[in-house]
């Protein structure tokens, strides 16, 4: 008889989780470039992809801060502690916190105002790899891109190993950075916005690098498409 009574219980919770499931978006995130890069995403945590190979993972409506991107060089032990050159998140082989400057960002909000994901690239940390965030439902159809020889163009200032900083990794200045939260664009901001003209290039860019899908799209990173 307890088990009897019991049995509806679990049957909702078994709803409950399948309607999460359902409606978890999905990223499948593929490594095109030539060379190995350690794909990092918080939500999420870490996987090396080699070239050719494809890591997915999901996060749940309402997620916020979202962020998904490359990180190369990397050298971890088999506990899964190390280095990379570039995108490094505290020496973490599954990342906990964002990753060090400079690094090609996907930002992603699921399921806010208006039931809408908000969805962005952003230079602001810099760029290390070529990247592509787009969505892959029938409801939306959304491509941002960032391709262009950043990394051969980069303003001297700017040059790290393996990547191109942004002016606010480096400088730490409310000009560049947006303290304040009263900036404009920068001879360097419009570097970055020359080239990749749909990604943030500095903090305020709000109005031509923010986009829009309905809840329940699903999405995919590439690097170097």
């Amino acid at each position: 008889m307890k088990f009897v009574k019991a049995l509806p219980i679990s049957s909702a919770l078994l709803i409950i989780i399948s309607i999460t499931l359902t409606h978890a978006a999905k990223f499948d995130i593929t490594n095109n470039c030539p060379d190995t890069v350690w794909a990092a995403a918080v939500p999420g945590g870490g996987r090396q992809l080699d070239k050719g190979q494809t890591w997915t993972i999901t996060a749940a409506p309402g997620t916020k801060a979202a962020r998904i991107w490359a990180r190369t060089k990397c050298q971890f032990d088999a506990s899964g502690k190390g280095k990379c050159e570039t995108g490094d998140c505290n020496g973490l082989l599954e990342c906990q916190g964002y990753g060090a400057a400079p690094n090609t960002l996907a930002e992603y909000a699921l399921k806010q105002f208006n039931d809408m994901d908000f969805i962005d690239m952003s230079n602001i940390d810099g760029f290390n790899v070529p990247m592509e965030f787009s969505s892959v439902s029938p409801s939306c159809n959304r491509v941002i891109k960032c391709t262009a020889n950043i990394l051969g163009e980069c303003p001297n200032e700017l040059k790290v190993p393996g990547g191109c900083n942004g002016p606010c990794p480096v400088f730490k200045t409310d000009e560049y950075c947006c303290n304040s939260g009263n900036c404009g664009p920068t001879g360097f901001s419009k570097f970055f916005k020359d080239r990749c003209p749909d990604v943030y290039s500095y903090p305020k860019d709000d109005a031509t690098s923010t986009f829009t899908c309905p809840s329940g799209t699903d999405y995919k990173v590439v690097f170097c498409p």
